[in-house]
C-alpha cells in the first residue's frame, strides 16, 4: 500500500507570500470608492452643525460683554441692555425641572432595573418611556398648560416659573429613565452577589454598591437632559410665558433664554435683533458645553 506522500513547504500548498496592495483590483477600486462616498456624507452630515455654529459665533460673538449678562433687556425700539434675567430664568426653571425629574428618573429606572424584572408591567413601562421620548415638546407644554397653568393649580397663578419646570420635566425624564435602566444593567452582577454575600440587604445593595458603580452613565444622561431641557421653547411658551423683569419667584411669570430669541428676533428693532442672536450664542455654549460634558462622562464609563 502506498502512502501518499506530506506536503512541504517546497510544493507550494503552505508556501507564504507577502501581500501586497494591489490597487488595480476591482474590490479594492470599489472599497475606494464607497469609502470616499461615505466621507462625503460625513461631512455633509456635519456640515450644518459647523455653519450654525459659525454663523452664530459671528452674529452674536461679537456682541459679549459684562453688560450682557448683567442687565435687564431694553424696551422696544431702545438700544443697550442685556439678557441677565433670561440668563438667570433659564438656570432657575431648569433646576426645578431637575429637581422634579432627576429623582423620579433615576428611582423609575432603579425600579425597571432591579425590581421589575420582565414583569409585563415594566414592559409597558418601557414601551410608554420610549413612547413619551417622542412626542413633541409643544405637546408637553400644552398638556402641563391645561393642567395646571389654566386651572391655577398653583396658589390662584397661571403662567409661572414652576409650570415651566414641570414642563421641561415631562421632557427629561425619558432620558433620565433610559439611561437610568441602561446603566444599571451594565454592574457586573458579581457585584450584587458579593453584597448579599456579605449580609447586605437588597436596598443597602442597591444604595451602596450598585447605583455608585453605575453613577457616570446615570450621570451622562441627566445631563443629556438638562441639555434639552436647557434648550427648548414651545413648552416655556405656554406655561412660563415671559418677563422683561428679574425673577420675582417661582410662581410668577420668568423670562428664559429660548423665549427672548423667540420673542426678540420677531422684533421689526435692530436692538433686539442683536440681542436674540447673543442670547442664541450664549445658549449655544452652553448647550454644547453640557454635551461636552456627557461625553466625557460617557468615555470615564468606558474606561
Amino acid at each position: 500500500m502506498t502512502r501518499t506522500p506530506r506536503a512541504t513547504a517546497s510544493t507550494g500548498l503552505y508556501e507564504r507570500r507577502p501581500l501586497h496592495f494591489n490597487p488595480a483590483l476591482r474590490r479594492n477600486r470599489f472599497n475606494r470608492l464607497g469609502t470616499a462616498v461615505a466621507g462625503v456624507f460625513a461631512a455633509i452630515a456635519v456640515l450644518p452643525l459647523v455653519l450654525v455654529l459659525l454663523y452664530v459665533l459671528i452674529q452674536g460673538g461679537r456682541l459679549l460683554s459684562l453688560r450682557l449678562f448683567t442687565e435687564l433687556p431694553p424696551a422696544p425700539g431702545f438700544d443697550g441692555g442685556g439678557i441677565g434675567n433670561a440668563l438667570l430664568g433659564t438656570v432657575i426653571v431648569t433646576l426645578l425641572a431637575s429637581l422634579i425629574a432627576i429623582p423620579v428618573g433615576v428611582g423609575g429606572g432603579i425600579y425597571l432595573s432591579e425590581f421589575s424584572g420582565r414583569s409585563r408591567f415594566a414592559q409597558m413601562v418601557r414601551f410608554a418611556n420610549d413612547v413619551l421620548a417622542g412626542v413633541p415638546s409643544i405637546i408637553s407644554g400644552v398638556f402641563v398648560y391645561g393642567l395646571i397653568v389654566a386651572t391655577r393649580l398653583f396658589f390662584g397663578q397661571s403662567y409661572s416659573a414652576l409650570a415651566g419646570g414641570v414642563a421641561l420635566a415631562v421632557l427629561m425624564l425619558p432620558t433620565v429613565i433610559k439611561t437610568t435602566d441602561e446603566g444599571l444593567k451594565l454592574v457586573p452582577n458579581e457585584l450584587r452577589l458579593g453584597a448579599y454575600g456579605v449580609g447586605a440587604s437588597r436596598f443597602v445593595t442597591i444604595t451602596r454598591v450598585v447605583v455608585p458603580a453605575a453613577l457616570t452613565p446615570i450621570s451622562t444622561g441627566v445631563v443629556l437632559a438638562l441639555a434639552r431641557a436647557a434648550g427648548e421653547t414651545a413648552p416655556l411658551i405656554f406655561t412660563a410665558l415671559f418677563s422683561a423683569f428679574w425673577p420675582d419667584g417661582i410662581f410668577n411669570p420668568i423670562a428664559t433664554m429660548s423665549v427672548l430669541i423667540f420673542n426678540f428676533a420677531t422684533m421689526p428693532y435692530p436692538a433686539q435683533n442683536e440681542l436674540a442672536w447673543a442670547a442664541s450664542f450664549v445658549l449655544v455654549v452652553m448647550i454644547l458645553a453640557a454635551n461636552l460634558l456627557a461625553r466625557w462622562l460617557s468615555r470615564i464609563s468606558r474606561a
